[in-house]
């Protein structure tokens, strides 16, 4: 089965459709959202009211931190993160937000564990930046013999790490830098993780959205890079009223 992997959409509906879109077109057929649905972005509605519909139909969903903001907004914003979350809330119908507070924060599927963030840690929202971290995720999911990958957003770039069990000298687990539209195969002598980017949000200064397909036979993953107008979503955030510097990260990819 080919999945599509989905991350950190940010209330970004252009960036999702466009990129369910292109998912159509490689044969995918199932859904994978990893979090973050919601914040930065300017069609909150939308974008749940869309993953709500892709669960129904059999989608697998977790929760990311904006998604657990969205819900309970802390009273003073002191992150950058924090900077959406009451605005989102009020948007957000009670049905919607009861949809996010219930998402569970790992799910494990085959030889998959999905998180948002590092499996070391779920709730604690640590990124993946570099291999240490990388190892540290990996080594909390070490005794799920079946988990070969783990496949997680948060960071918003697409990063790939591996590594090896071979004792009693075990391979250190290595970055990889993968190329767009190239398959990788994630075989199962190795263990694997790999931070699938944004949807939404691209902060590697290339304003396509992200997204990434896994064939569950194969075991092959495919990193994609999308256009959108990402002109579109950006004026939509001006409009909503929401800050000016949101619209210009879209532009930018920053």
């Amino acid at each position: 089965m080919k999945l599509a992997l989905l991350s950190d959409i940010h209330a970004n509906i252009q960036a999702f459709e466009a990129c369910l879109a292109h998912a159509a077109t490689q044969g995918v057929q199932q859904h994978v959202l990893l979090g973050d649905l919601v914040g930065y972005g300017a069609n909150p509605v939308a974008v749940v009211n869309k993953v709500q519909a892709l669960v129904a139909g059999g989608a697998m969903a977790i929760k990311g931190n904006h998604d657990a903001g969205a819900v309970a907004p802390p009273r003073v914003a002191k992150t950058v993160g924090d900077s959406t979350t009451a605005w989102t809330h009020v948007q957000l119908g009670a049905d919607q937000r009861d949809f996010l507070e219930k998402l569970p924060m790992t799910l494990q599927h085959g030889t998959m564990m999905l998180v948002h963030a590092s499996a070391d840690g779920p709730d604690l929202w640590r990124y993946v930046y570099h291999a240490a971290a990388a190892s540290a995720s990996l080594n909390a999911v070490a005794a799920l013999p079946t988990v070969r990958h783990v496949f997680g957003g948060h960071v918003h770039h697409q990063s790939l790490y591996s590594g090896d069990d071979n004792k009693p000298n075990p391979r250190p687990i290595t970055k990889l830098s993968p190329l767009p539209g190239i398959p990788v195969n994630l075989g199962l002598d190795a263990r694997w993780l790999a931070t699938i980017g944004s949807v939404g949000q691209p902060r590697d200064g290339n304003p396509k959205a992200m997204y990434a397909v896994f064939d569950t036979e194969l075991f092959d993953l495919t990193f994609h890079r999308v256009d959108y107008d990402f002109q579109a979503a950006a004026r939509a955030i001006l409009h909503a009223g929401l800050p000016e510097w949101l619209a210009n990260r879209l532009v930018l990819g920053r």
